[in-house]
């Protein structure tokens, strides 16, 4: 009981850092179409603290479970994050399954796919450019979608931070490491 109720406060962490990247686009579009390259300074803790709690299959199926499941109930989840998350969340549960569930090394390779979760969720961006287009036009201030052109227009740019997301992600998960003082 006391381990359900640790993975479910980790979800909820989980989600709060999944909605202070999505709230970062009221700064401006570039900030939630690339926050996920530094979203997982957070998520690393959240993602350990939960991988040393379940030690074998399920980390990130319960992390990103939950927030599937919660975005399909609240219609935040569209095709490609459906399919991204799912993704990222089988590749993480392959690399920790195949560098052993009782490793660190498994769970630092299994972060890096893990980590870039969030990015699953701005696809639609790039997947649905005329439908977030709209949705900009009818829920964020004016002129938003103007702003928010450039940066879809700019994939180089998403390729590089999504590249950056990895080496970042190896840094957190080491960060997290020190501060929470976990050995295997």
């Amino acid at each position: 009981m006391k381990q359900a109720f640790q993975i479910l406060l980790m979800a909820f962490a989980y989600l709060a850092i999944f909605i202070m990247g999505a709230a970062s686009g009221a700064i401006h579009p570039a900030c939630y179409a690339y926050v996920g390259a530094v979203l997982p300074l957070l998520s690393a803790f959240v993602y350990l603290r939960t991988a040393t709690i379940i030690r074998g299959f399920g980390a990130a199926t319960a992390l990103n479970g939950f927030i599937l499941v919660l975005f399909l109930l609240v219609g935040e989840a569209d095709t490609a994050f459906v399919i991204g998350i799912i993704v990222l969340t089988a590749l993480a549960e392959i690399i920790r399954r195949f560098c052993h569930y009782d490793t660190l090394k498994g769970i630092r390779w299994s972060f890096v796919p893990f980590a870039l979760s969030f990015f699953a969720y701005t696809a639609h961006w790039w997947t649905d450019t005329e439908g977030s287009l709209a949705a900009a036009v009818a829920e964020m201030p004016a002129g938003y979608d103007e702003m928010m052109k450039p940066i879809i227009d700019n994939v180089p740019m998403l390729i590089a931070v999504i590249l950056l997301t990895i080496p970042i992600s190896i840094l957190a998960m080491r960060l997290a490491e020190r501060a929470l003082k976990k050995k295997y």
